[in-house]
């Protein structure tokens, strides 16, 4: 059966497809021995919370810390830029390129709707990144509020959202990303001083094959419109880019690479933390098998809530104190505030093997 023909699957609402999903993300199985590991078998990591994304390669990963995510972003082996959906997104500085050549392109249009909203027209914008590139060359890296006064001294309005749209703007083309740490933000580089000359481009039929066959490998099995919507690429590119990597079909309707021995036989994870973003809630069309009906998880305005995965579940929310400490975890449904019901729930313990995590 034909790969093209996947938009015909069911709804993978098992457990079997959950459990192999999560081998797949490194959440069941042998664990990532270093923060690139992780990020490579993920391939792009929501980044715009920059704990969660920490988060998200820790609860991958063995003996791993924040601290060694921000030694790989110094080293210069991981990245942070917009890519994917035009979201901040975590990736090896090796699959860098690549991807902003295939995912940045479509940004184009949204950013410059997005600027003009702001009050900067295209003669601004212009002369914001100019100043920008020049304030790298010449001082980089530098962080956001230092090139907000370097774009303000060039007279382009940075109030509101617009420093933000404008820094993405020049992302998009490929001037800048996110290197060193600088405290509790992230400094701005040149991408050829901090990456080098770019390597030649491959075809984009090549892009889309290896898009696809990454993609499967960090969250098989998975249906064309899953990937076309991660990577916010068309349905017919989807669908070539899973030709290209030689993806089968399996009789559920879903993809999956051929042999696929680290989830034969996969078992659900056993009981986590998940952070903000987690890519558990992000690599798929639907959240659904996971979420079920805890849509609190996601709120109104687009945040993704840290949460507890039991039984391969979402089962509670939780928030952290201080750095190394969770101090709550809730059941993921709450009740109407002083309803009875939540105040019975308030003095009520959570099961214990998810109490045990978050201490």
């Amino acid at each position: 059966m034909s790969i093209s023909q996947s938009r015909a699957a069911a709804s993978p609402d098992d457990q079997a497809v959950t459990a192999e999903r999560c081998a797949a993300q490194l959440l069941r199985g042998d664990p990532a021995g270093s923060a690139e590991e992780a990020a490579g078998r993920l391939l792009a990591i929501q980044a715009q919370d920059p704990r969660g994304a920490r988060l998200a390669i820790r609860a991958r990963s063995a003996g791993l810390s924040a601290s060694d995510v921000d030694s790989a972003l110094a080293r210069r082996s991981l990245i942070v830029t917009w890519l994917n959906r035009g979201t901040l997104h975590l990736v090896r500085t090796e699959d860098y390129w690549w991807l902003h050549r295939l995912t940045t392109p479509q940004l184009r249009t949204g950013n410059s709707r997005r600027l003009a909203q702001e009050g900067v027209p295209p003669e601004d914008a212009e002369r914001a990144v100019a100043a920008v590139r020049a304030a790298l060359a010449a001082d980089g890296p530098l962080t956001r509020s230092q090139l907000r006064d370097r774009v303000a001294a060039a007279g382009v309005r940075t109030e509101g959202q617009a420093m933000v749209h404008i820094l993405a703007l020049a992302s998009i083309r490929g001037l800048i990303v996110r290197g060193p740490p600088a405290g509790r933000d992230q400094a701005f580089v040149l991408a050829r001083d901090w990456l080098g000359a770019p390597p030649p481009a491959m075809s984009r039929e090549a892009a889309l094959g290896e898009l696809a066959r990454r993609y499967l490998a960090g969250h098989a099995p998975a249906a064309d419109r899953d990937l076309a919507q991660w990577a916010d690429i068309g349905l017919r590119d989807a669908r070539l880019g899973l030709a290209r990597c030689g993806a089968v079909q399996r009789p559920d309707g879903l993809a999956d690479l051929p042999a696929s021995p680290q989830r034969a036989a996969a078992a659900l994870p056993p009981p986590r933390l998940l952070g903000a973003f987690d890519p558990l809630l992000l690599g798929w069309a639907s959240r659904a098998p996971i979420v079920g009906p805890h849509r609190r998880i996601v709120t109104v305005n687009g945040l993704f809530r840290p949460f507890a995965l039991a039984g391969g579940r979402a089962v509670a929310t939780w928030t952290i104190a201080r750095p190394g400490r969770a101090r709550t975890v809730r059941p993921a449904r709450h009740p109407d505030p002083g309803s009875p019901e939540r105040r019975r729930r308030r003095r009520d313990t959570v099961p214990r093997r998810i109490g045990r995590l978050a201490r």
